[in-house]
């Protein structure tokens, strides 16, 4: 069965539709963040509480929490008297989170590869096995909406990690996925890497049911090397297309576009 794609993967419209009442903060920051990952909200672009409230129907109560919280997402910095800016792309910050994933992720899999008699803790394998389901298909039964892949592709590697039993590794491990997310998904909505996706992922599955660790260790390396690469010239490319339409869309709640570098 297919993971269902995070909400805030989908499309918004340009014009704010009626928020739902029982969770607004929730709501905007849904609809904010999706700016952000669309790049309809540009690096430098400032909004104010105010405005941004006027355009979603709400009161500024709501945005301030939204704001904050893209805030501890590291995606929003804020200034005095309610001023806000979508924070500059930072790619060295990116590589650190890569090389982080890459740790973590290494780890998980040696973990899963180990002897079961060596393993103090209890691995669920039972986790493991259940993605086969998703991703050990034939091509027929491939899913090809990309957004729809990129949830489905998180939930792979945060399962790898959930699956070692390490609680700890694995909250810290969905915060990071949290983070990269803005870039990693430029992979699967603007790039060609849906077949291959699911080709490594079997593949590393397959090794690690072998309890190969070396072999799981070099394919886990080299898929998330390569998802690296990727996505840093996909985000590039999509900055670049970004601005090159700026100069004549905006949205309605941006108050200053500043051309900042990337």
């Amino acid at each position: 069965m297919h993971a269902s794609p995070d909400p805030s993967l989908t499309q918004s419209d340009s014009v704010a539709e009626e928020p739902v009442k029982a969770s607004l903060p929730e709501y905007v920051y849904a609809r904010l963040r999706e700016d952000i990952f669309e790049m309809r909200l540009l690096p430098g672009d400032q909004v104010t509480e105010t405005e941004v409230a006027a355009y979603f129907k709400v009161s500024r109560t709501p945005v301030r929490e939204a704001l904050q919280r893209l805030q501890s997402d590291g995606l929003m910095q804020g200034y005095v008297r309610g001023g806000w800016e979508v924070v500059p792309m930072d790619f060295k910050r990116f590589a650190d989170l890569y090389e982080l994933r890459q740790l973590i992720e290494v780890h998980a899999v040696t973990r899963l590869c180990a002897p079961p008699e060596a393993e103090k803790r209890s691995i669920d394998m039972a986790q493991i096995n259940a993605l086969k389901a998703d991703w050990c298909v034939s091509a027929e039964q491939r899913l090809t909406d990309g957004r729809a892949v990129a949830a489905l592709d998180e939930c792979f590697h945060q399962t790898l990690v959930r699956a070692t039993g390490n609680q700890e590794m694995a909250s810290a491990f969905d915060r990071l996925t949290d983070r990269i997310r803005i870039v990693r998904r430029l992979d699967f909505v603007y790039g060609d890497c849906v077949g291959s996706t699911y080709e490594e992922h079997a593949a590393i599955l397959a090794q690690i049911d072998a309890r190969a660790g070396d072999e799981a260790v070099r394919l886990i390396t080299d898929h998330i090397a390569g998802s690296h690469a990727e996505v840093n010239q996909i985000t590039l490319h999509r900055l670049h297309s970004a601005r090159a339409s700026a100069a004549t869309e905006r949205l309605p709640y941006v108050t200053v576009r500043v051309i900042r570098s990337f």
